[in-house]
């Protein structure tokens, strides 16, 4: 099996983009992996596509989130797509500034889950021409070079990554269809009561199972605890009331879940790096 590297410039910024169906080869290639990171976006298609050996209906605004190493292979139809775009790029561009890798970045998780388990997201119908938009945003700065490219690039490849972990933060459904129901249950609860003090121990005993099987299970299966994804599920709702509303950091706290600000912001602190009042200002 052939396993591509990224081909690594000095003098240019490592990130490749290029648009659907062109960009991808030829069906009847034989599987193959990557040692960097693939959003594939499928603006229109009905096509498959084989990833660690499990076959994938590919359909109108599927984004495919392929991690390092995943095996891939090519199915019948003469391309993966009618229209959309792929973008590739290495691990480290993204910066893990507090974080031990990159697998546990927060922008970068959707991509560490796939190395368990293959994402693919569905982009609603009234979101897809912006989808298209910002792939299209990243090709030009990636393509034409001008000056700030760089800076401009990784501005556009953050917010498709953002865009990413939005979509991908509402686990539970993609969980159900991919018949995990306990772990659908899991996010169920979690998204019910993460404003709450909700702990392990609560879910555990909603789901009548003993804190340390769930956490087994949990952690073999989405490479996370119970406690990490409450966490998770908190600061992703802080993020958004941080940018999107005027509320003070110690109202998004107990909003979150956290009635102990200073604890909120230690524990936003140590996710990002930054405080809350630094992420609302940048």
């Amino acid at each position: 099996m052939t396993v591509y590297g990224f081909g690594r410039s000095a003098a240019e910024l490592p990130i490749g983009s290029a648009r659907l169906p062109g960009a991808v080869p030829q069906p009847g290639i034989a599987e193959h992996a990557h040692d960097f990171l693939v959003l594939c976006y499928t603006h229109r298609a009905e096509s498959d596509v084989r990833i660690d050996g499990r076959q994938w209906t590919v359909s109108d605004g599927d984004l495919f989130v392929f991690a390092p190493g995943q095996v891939i292979g090519f199915g019948a139809a003469d391309r993966i797509a009618d229209d959309g775009w792929v973008v590739w790029f290495p691990a480290e561009l993204v910066r893990s500034g507090a974080y031990a890798s990159w697998r546990s970045h927060p922008l970068l998780f959707p991509f560490a889950r796939g190395a368990e388990r293959a994402q693919r997201l569905r982009i609603p119908p009234e979101e897809r021409e912006a989808w298209m938009g910002r792939f299209a945003a990243l090709d030009a700065e990636v393509r034409t070079r001008a000056d700030g490219y760089r800076e401009a690039s990784i501005a556009h490849l953050t917010l498709l990554l953002v865009g990413l972990a939005r979509l991908s933060a509402d686990v539970g459904d993609q969980l159900r269809s991919a018949e995990e129901p306990l772990l659908g249950a899991v996010f169920d609860l979690i998204e019910q009561r993460y404003h709450e003090g909700i702990s392990l121990a609560d879910i555990a005993a909603e789901l009548a199972l003993t804190g340390n099987h769930l956490t087994t299970v949990v952690r073999r299966k989405t490479g996370r605890t119970v406690q990490q994804w409450i966490t998770q599920r908190r600061l992703q709702e802080a993020r958004m009331l941080l940018s999107e509303t005027d509320l003070t950091v110690a109202a998004i706290s107990r909003r979150v879940g956290y009635p102990d600000v200073s604890y909120f912001i230690k524990r936003f602190r140590a996710e990002h790096a930054v405080t809350p009042a630094q992420w609302r200002a940048v």
